[in-house]
């Protein structure tokens, strides 16, 4: 699927058909999708002879449809893959008052139906039992990392209506995550891409909210930011406590919902969602070259430890970890970030001073150096040899 999804990406559609017709010969006589894969190569052909003769200014318009069917094609065909190699049960149906039989279903559940659906509208948007809705949809977006689904990303941006603030913020929360790792493709699905928008003015009309949401999630990859408001705290009071560690919920700090509970391999990933995040359609949505939004989730990146949107505007995030270390910060990125700013001004006894502090806070070299190491390409590009930067390291391993 991987392999089909970089494809895609690149709208090389007659790599990635090679791939699904494999699928296609795998399944066997009797499968649904012939019709289908033989009219996007049929058509995908015709616009590239076409294309040869002359410039049409339809051909995009042409490739982006096709690229879209494609997509569609893959999922439906890769989900019956999955099945018929065991690797995902054939489900019909769960019992909405148990919250394990709810996970199970809607993370596993390959072919959801209308009534599944409904039932995820009607208990976001009721009284009670949204703690419930939310486990279905935390499970559904698991499900939907390697089975994307349109219908499925409709029924968040639906739950983004919902009247309770939390609720609302979650489905957001979990959207945005759907939204960066599925950027490429979210190109070919302008049907979502309205959606959200539409749901973005009706329910949030300057999208501060969804502002809010966005650099709570750069922050969650920072284990300091778990605190919980009376809102939320009610809410994860009702789901079982085994149950917490396999989804990742929203807490409130200071207003703004954050991920907490999250396990390792989650960690992980969310910190290379948030390494992608400056380059998807989400950002240029949310961000749109606001100058204070500019500022305030690039303060999100300090935060969680990270420079990524700082590298070019060395000042703003000089004087932010100046202000935070002066107020007896004990977080070793910020010590390190800040030696990096005094390195690229070449002031390098006060940088290694700093990143000896970093250190002294961390418990080893090797939780150092797994803060440490990742920015050294970032330095190299900034005119630091990579000498140096092996020379800084070699030190401080001896400390």
């Amino acid at each position: 699927m991987n392999i089909v999804e970089r494809a895609l990406g690149e709208r090389m559609i007659e790599h990635a058909m090679t791939v699904i017709r494999a699928w296609l010969n795998e399944l066997g006589e009797g499968h649904p999708y012939e019709a289908a894969f033989s009219s996007i190569q049929r058509r995908y052909n015709e616009v590239f002879r076409a294309w040869l003769g002359s410039d049409d200014e339809h051909t995009d318009e042409q490739l982006n449809a096709l690229t879209g069917e494609a997509y569609q094609l893959a999922d439906a065909a890769y989900a019956d893959l999955r099945l018929r190699r065991g690797l995902s049960p054939d489900m019909h149906g769960y019992n909405p008052k148990n919250p394990q039989s709810v996970m199970q279903y809607f993370g596993n559940c390959l072919r959801l139906q209308p009534a599944d659906y409904q039932w995820l509208h009607d208990t976001l948007h009721g009284e009670d039992n949204a703690s419930i809705g939310l486990i279905a949809v935390g499970a559904l977006v698991s499900n939907m990392r390697e089975n994307f689904s349109i219908d499925g990303m409709m029924a968040i941006i639906d739950g983004m209506y919902s009247e309770r603030e939390v609720v609302s913020e979650q489905c957001m929360a979990y959207l945005f995550t759907l939204l960066i790792h599925y950027d490429i493709r979210i190109d070919y699905f302008p049907q979502i891409q309205e959606a959200f928008i539409k749901a973005l003015r009706e329910v949030d009309e300057d999208g501060e909210r969804a502002f809010e949401v966005l650099c709570a999630l750069v922050r969650s990859v920072d284990y300091r930011w778990t605190q919980f408001g009376d809102d939320h705290k009610d809410l994860m009071e009702q789901i079982p406590e085994d149950l917490r560690s396999m989804l990742s919920m929203i807490g409130m700090d200071h207003g703004a919902p954050v991920i907490s509970w999250m396990p390792k391999s989650e960690q992980e990933y969310m910190q290379g969602l948030m390494q992608l995040l400056p380059d998807t359609w989400l950002y240029s949505v949310l961000i749109a070259e606001d100058p204070h939004r500019e500022q305030m989730i690039a303060g999100a990146y300090l935060v969680s430890g990270h420079m990524d949107l700082l590298w070019d505007n060395r000042q703003l995030a000089e004087n932010y970890l100046r202000e935070a270390l002066r107020k007896g910060s004990e977080n070793p990125h910020d010590y390190i970030n800040y030696g990096h700013c005094l390195l690229l001004k070449g002031d390098r006894i006060m940088a290694y001073e700093n990143y000896k502090q970093a250190r002294q806070l961390c418990k080893n070299s090797k939780e150092f150096l797994a803060y440490f190491r990742p920015d050294r390409v970032a330095l190299a590009d900034h005119g630091i040899p990579l000498e140096q930067v092996y020379l800084i390291e070699d030190q401080l391993l001896k400390l």
